[in-house]
């Protein structure tokens, strides 16, 4: 259901405000580089710092602008599980496909309390779910038994995101999972790895700037293509690293603004990057030839 490459949105700003006209033109942007789904409001849509009418109006004009062209997965986490419940059950008034669904950050539930949160929102929505795992920004983990867990209670909790920087724990996910259960990359640089494993895609930050060649790259890799797969990863590779150079999505605001001229404005307290920084990712770009 979720194979394939989706783009984890950048949410651009222009003066403060959302800039629907430039939001319109990065998810068309992503359409026709042949992305399978658009993910917006989640970790690099700034979702943590959107109101909530902001996150429900960036998710609804995401679902106007494809159209049904290709799948739109709504970034409807909390850490308050009634807060999460709403957004998701917006999301699905509003026509998304799915909801990815970030693990509770800051309170650091336990095991139980990671199942029942998760169960609770699966209960009150028809949305499949994606889980998302990413210790590094939640400072906890959804262990595998607790996604074990789900998979069994929560028929449509489908899929997990899997951020957490280890081939060895997809391994295990893909061992102790249903075959129908899908793994997908939450790391670019570590896409084609965890392919070779058993996830079956990503979601990108990298496919905001070069939304053609990420989707050659995981499509090389599901079809067997492995010297091709490994060739695109290597060119790719310096882009995966140095869009995480500083604080997501500072680097690739900085870099939509050179290829599309969106703004690179974030909202505090994110700012924006170093003039060292901002080199880097410039002469990055360059060497992809992905400026104009």
């Amino acid at each position: 259901m979720f194979e394939g490459t989706s783009t984890a949105l950048a949410t651009p700003f222009r003066d403060g405000r959302i800039d629907h006209d430039g939001f319109r033109r990065l998810i068309e942007a992503q359409i026709a580089g042949g992305v399978d789904s658009v993910v917006p409001v989640g970790t690099t849509g700034e979702s943590p710092t959107l109101s909530h009418d902001e996150h429900r109006d960036v998710i609804k004009s995401a679902i106007e602008i494809s159209s049904g062209r290709i799948k739109v997965i709504a970034g409807t986490g909390s850490n308050a599980t009634d807060e999460a419940i709403a957004l998701t059950q917006d999301a699905e008034k509003a026509g998304a496909d799915a909801a990815l669904i970030v693990a509770p950050y800051y309170n650091k539930p336990s095991p139980e309390g990671l199942y029942r949160h998760y169960r609770a929102i699966a209960e009150a929505t028809k949305l499949p779910i994606i889980l998302y795992s990413i210790p590094g920004r939640c400072g906890i983990e959804i262990g595998i038994p607790v996604v074990a867990r789900l998979a069994a209670d929560c028929p449509n909790i489908t899929a997990i995101k899997e951020a957490g920087g280890s081939v060895e724990r997809v391994s295990q996910l893909r061992q102790t999972l249903p075959d129908n259960f899908e793994i997908l990359s939450g790391d670019d640089s570590l896409t084609l790895p965890f392919m070779s494993v058993g996830a079956v895609g990503v979601i990108s930050v990298a496919s905001n700037v070069a939304p053609a060649q990420v989707s050659q790259l995981v499509r090389a890799a599901r079809e067997g293509q492995s010297a091709r797969a490994e060739e695109l990863h290597r060119r790719l590779y310096p882009l995966f690293k140095n869009l995480f150079i500083e604080s997501n999505p500072a680097p690739v605001k900085y870099a939509l603004s050179l290829i599309m001229k969106l703004s690179p404005e974030l909202r505090l307290p994110l700012v924006e990057m170093s003039d060292e920084n901002c080199k880097i990712v410039r002469n990055t770009l360059a060497d992809l030839n992905l400026l104009p």
